[in-house]
């Protein structure tokens, strides 16, 4: 029913802003947006904008998805953070891409929504997990990339120890005005930063 529409947004959407990356658009191609959308928004799950979920929250615009991922390069060695999950959408996409994904997500009732749904459609290298992304989750790290789907003012100091040498962080960071930042840590362990592009996120919940 919804492939039209999924057809459409990878031609549309992403190849035609220049999204050129074949393992994103075949991961953004078999992951069925509709399933992480809200029953009364299934008919839109494939438009070109951000959609709520509840609780103050939205998935992501796909074009804001597959550019963030194409930046990150992800491979299937790769161990990936991701701080939001959200409806799980996000982490779908990261675990066709990625040896494995910890997910972390603050909103309880999301939590066990997003849990339950990437069990059920029988994701395996998927682990939620329930906390406060300012922190990370240490238990997993060092992470070859983070991701975070939510913005905060500046980057938790927590997340840029838990990444990798030679690892990458892509976020939202600031308040009103925002900026899609990625960052870099190189063999020796020195931050680089990289401002993308203006972006507009929810903000980043803690605890």
């Amino acid at each position: 029913m919804f492939q039209d529409e999924k057809s459409k947004m990878i031609k549309d959407q992403l190849i035609g802003r220049g999204i050129k990356d074949a393992k994103v658009l075949k991961a953004m191609s078999s992951t069925p947006r509709e399933e992480f959308v809200r029953e009364r928004d299934k008919l839109v799950s494939y438009a070109d904008t951000p959609l709520s979920i509840g609780w103050g929250q939205t998935i992501s615009q796909p074009y804001i998805v597959a550019y963030m991922l194409e930046i990150l390069d992800i491979s299937k060695e790769h161990v990936v953070l991701e701080i939001g999950t959200g409806s799980g959408y996000e982490a779908a996409i990261l675990s066709r891409l990625a040896k494995e994904v910890v997910t972390i997500e603050i909103v309880e009732d999301l939590y066990k929504e997003a849990k339950n749904r990437l069990e059920n459609m029988g994701y395996k290298n998927i682990e939620v997990i329930k906390g406060d992304g300012y922190r990370g989750y240490e238990k997993k790290a060092p992470y070859y990339r983070i991701i975070l789907s939510a913005a905060p003012t500046d980057i938790p100091e927590a997340l840029v120890d838990q990444l990798a040498l030679g690892g990458k962080l892509i976020a939202p960071i600031g308040g009103l005005f925002q900026d899609l930042v990625l960052i870099e840590k190189d063999e020796s362990g020195k931050i680089f930063k990289e401002r993308l592009l203006p972006v507009r996120f929810v903000p980043m919940v803690r605890e």
